[in-house]
């Protein structure tokens, strides 16, 4: 007995789980025998499968063209590509991190996109562990609140993003970076405007940044109850702000932002968040 009429003697439903739910390779054959296929809900499965097939190649178009930018700087010689990316610059608590990643050469991995547009957590964690997996190599960069309120928020990114390069084990060739260039940076690099959603290298980035400052916040949540880290993770929210006017500010709100301020009964700081560009001091972007 061939295995394609082996397969046809299991159910219906059997067959749905193997080649819809599970995603495993169809065999050559069994697409039109289901299509001739006299039991109920045969032609219903041959026509998901149809859909499946026409979901993965517009899948597979979709990751090709992320890696645009990757295979231009590949042809011209540049091997080793990495992508950098921050997160948590608008939560008024907690550090702002950065992601740096080095793929594989033509990687390609579903489901991959800019962290913002992946709203599942749980997606976001398995995609971040399949990366973390996969890369070349991988970092995490932190600027802590101090130094946030030391040097505003906008230059504590780039320091973010400079100490996630930094923490690579392999020397990247070409840095792409989303929306800015990081400073006090010797390896050539260039700034992607939507990086995040047009880089396959920059999106991982933006994955493993999002999910390591979730974590982290996670953690702080344990250790300062009440102002629900967990759930918002620093960020603005009406039960964020109501936390910081009724319990006050911990020692993890940024104390240069607006709202922390008033609830201390501060006067505001006159300050941009995209500064202009200026060097970070190199003691600084060392982590000293």
């Amino acid at each position: 007995m061939s295995y394609l009429e082996d397969l046809l003697k299991k159910s219906v439903p059997e067959l749905s789980d193997l080649f819809v739910r599970r995603r495993r390779r169809v065999p050559k054959g069994l697409l039109e025998a289901l299509e001739v296929d006299r039991r109920q809900g045969a032609h219903q499965l041959a026509k998901r499968i149809r859909e499946r097939y026409r979901e993965n190649r517009s899948e597979g178009q979709r990751l090709h063209f992320l890696l645009r930018f990757e295979i231009e700087l590949w042809s011209q010689g540049y091997g080793m590509v990495a992508g950098c990316d921050e997160a948590g610059m608008a939560p008024l608590a907690g550090p702002v991190v950065a992601g740096a990643v080095i793929l594989p050469q033509n990687y390609k991995l579903r489901g991959l996109n800019d962290s913002k547009k992946i709203l599942d957590p749980e997606k976001r964690d398995e995609l971040a562990q399949q990366i973390k997996r996969d890369a070349v190599c991988w970092s995490a960069g932190f600027a802590e609140v101090e130094e946030i309120d030391k040097i505003n928020i906008y230059h504590a990114g780039l320091l973010a993003m400079q100490r996630a390069v930094q923490g690579l084990t392999s020397q990247p060739d070409f840095i792409l970076v989303d929306a800015r260039k990081i400073p006090n940076c010797q390896t050539p690099q260039r700034g992607i405007i939507r990086g995040d959603a047009l880089s396959a290298s920059i999106a991982a980035a933006s994955i493993i940044a999002k999910t390591t400052r979730d974590a982290h916040m996670r953690e702080l949540d344990q250790m300062y109850s009440g102002y629900g880290l967990a759930i918002h993770k620093g960020y603005p929210t009406p039960e964020h702000c109501r936390a910081l006017k009724e319990l006050g500010a911990l020692p993890i709100h940024r104390r240069s932002f607006a709202r922390v301020r008033e609830a201390l009964g501060l006067d505001p700081i006159q300050a941009e968040l995209f500064a202009p560009e200026e060097e970070i001091p190199q003691e600084m972007a060392a982590g000293s």
